[in-house]
């Protein structure tokens, strides 16, 4: 019967010549339209050719792919020889360092050529796909294994990476003569009992394997006919047997039922002498940098409402739902705290390694002279296919005020008093002064401004007429307690002087009236001259002034 790889309740996607009609009995089954005619095994949901007659070219119309039209991670191998990168020193899987050596590789143990990695992610989730090309056909079983390594920190051997807890090996297992691989996951274990290891004494080792494609989370083929160069990718002509793809599903070899972070920096594949775990390694391609994640970024730019890009604002990832009422705190127990990031210069910041899950972020430090944005959420979910998520947050600039008060001094008052109708004017905006002797201008960025005055007829210019003014607080004209600037002007009430003389007989007497330190009326050509009845001075600020009158010495 045909052979269906898949969990209980989860379909797999089936081509209709890997179906056995012959031996399905006692139910119909209708085949969808939609399903391709070029026979696969590919994983339910994913759109990458697992070919059952493995290949690379694209076999199906869009939106299937193939190793032709993906961009994936490859890796060749050094040239058949002497300087052929290989094991040696009975190195094994679980040594942790295995030796490196040069040499040529038999015939008969897989003299490996090239290695390819592509992380499909789609709709429906990531499915890892793996491919790996060799010299010959072996006498005998395929054994080749993937090893995915967190880090790309090189051992002490200088090539292979140092292993990390949690690092993949996935095993592509052929028995001779076979055309459907099994393939195995087992990964690295570095403390407890020796009971975890597959084959090991003591840990840290390579943990008990896992069967994928029994579970349904693997499929795999092998190429049973030659593929033609045209055809091949770059990879030459390639003769039957020596090229084989598999495809598992990444949210299943991440763990944590897709929402833990799992990463992976590099990538090899090396080839055993046989099909017993513990048999010696031989050749290997040398580890090649991946960027294989089921975790997310998180790209965050910052700027005002005049399209300014802000520095100093810090973001928070939080796991909890939107704040109750529509405004913080989120609770201390939802935070993860090292999801955050602060912006640069240019208003940017990145969260990296961001889990799976439905997150708000929430500006949690605001640069000075700004309002908070609104949180934003967000999911990063097996259904997201694009796992980069670019959030804009937009601080409106905090505005101030300035209330301008006119002060006058006025006859019998102690304290100056405030005057009406004059024209106040702020950075070209001008307003008259209410019965107050208040002009409030608000809705002003922070910043610098001049205000100056309109002087009213009859005074003088006096104190704070023409000054600056920083604002910095956040304030409106019509808040209940005032916070804003705030400037005074005082003006100077002016008084004309007159100083007359009337001769009792006219024409007996001639005066001279000289007004000390002030100038004279300017209609009056002769000051000095005894032909004054009258002198004027006009203009005088309050004062004490003096004028002398000589009549007819």
């Amino acid at each position: 019967m045909a052979r269906i790889f898949g969990s209980p309740g989860r379909s797999r996607r089936l081509r209709s010549s890997i179906v056995a009609l012959a031996a399905i009995t006692a139910m119909a089954i209708a085949i969808p339209a939609a399903l391709a005619s070029h026979p696969e095994v590919s994983l339910a949901g994913s759109n990458f050719e697992i070919d059952t007659d493995a290949n690379l070219k694209v076999d199906d119309a869009s939106p299937s792919i193939d190793w032709a039209n993906v961009s994936e991670t490859r890796q060749a191998d050094q040239p058949t020889g002497a300087n052929d990168d290989s094991f040696g020193q009975g190195t094994k899987e679980d040594t942790a360092v295995p030796s490196v050596v040069d040499g040529s590789i038999p015939p008969n143990k897989s003299d490996l050529l090239n290695f390819g990695v592509y992380l499909e992610t789609n709709a429906n989730g990531r499915f890892l796909n793996l491919f790996w090309h060799r010299v010959q056909e072996p006498s005998g079983t395929t054994n080749m294994d993937f090893e995915f390594n967190k880090s790309s920190t090189p051992s002490a051997n200088g090539v292979t990476p140092v292993r990390s807890a949690g690092d993949l090996l996935i095993q592509y297992d052929l028995a001779q003569g076979g055309t459907n691989p099994q393939l195995f996951l087992s990964r690295w274990v570095t403390s407890g009992s020796k009971s975890q290891c597959e084959a090991a004494n003591a840990t840290p080792c390579w943990g008990a394997r896992v069967n994928l494609s029994a579970l349904g989370d693997a499929a795999g083929s092998i190429n049973t006919s030659a593929i033609l160069g045209a055809d091949a990718d770059g990879l030459g002509s390639i003769s039957p047997r020596t090229f084989g793809e598999a495809q598992l599903d990444f949210d299943a070899l991440a763990g944590g039922g897709g929402t833990t972070c799992t990463s992976f920096g590099s990538a090899y594949l090396k080839s055993r002498s046989s099909d017993s775990f513990t048999a010696a390694l031989k050749d290997f391609i040398k580890p090649t940098a991946t960027n294989i994640t089921n975790c997310g970024t998180v790209n965050i730019h910052k700027q005002d409402d005049a399209g300014t890009a802000l520095a100093g604002a810090t973001f928070t990832l939080y796991t909890d739902n939107a704040p109750v009422g529509g405004a913080a705190p989120h609770g201390a127990e939802d935070v993860a705290t090292s999801l955050t990031c602060s912006t640069n210069a240019a208003g940017n910041c990145s969260i990296t390694s961001v889990p799976f899950g439905n997150y708000w972020a929430v500006e949690t430090v605001t640069p000075s002279g700004h309002d908070p944005a609104a949180d934003q959420s967000f999911s990063l979910t097996t259904s997201t296919p694009q796992l980069t998520i670019n959030l804009t947050f937009v601080d409106p600039r905090q505005r101030g005020a300035i209330k301008v008060t006119k002060l006058v001094k006025v006859p019998d008052s102690v304290n100056d008093q405030p005057m009406a109708g004059v024209n106040i004017t702020v950075n070209g905006v001008t307003k008259a002064t209410d019965a107050n002797g208040v002009a409030c201008f608000d809705n002003l960025t922070f910043g610098d401004y001049t205000v100056t005055e309109t002087v009213p007829t009859g005074y003088h210019a006096g104190t704070g007429q023409s000054g600056s003014v920083t604002v910095n607080n956040k304030a409106s004209c019509s808040d209940t307690t005032y916070v804003g600037e705030t400037h005074t002007i005082h003006n100077i009430p002016l008084t004309n002087l007159t100083v007359s003389v009337s001769p009792q007989v006219a024409g007996a007497t001639k005066s001279k009236i000289t007004c000390t330190d002030l100038t004279p009326d300017p209609a009056d050509t002769t000051p000095a001259a005894f032909d004054d009845t009258s002198e004027t001075v006009k203009n005088l600020e309050p004062g004490t002034y003096t004028c002398t009158v000589v009549i007819d010495p």
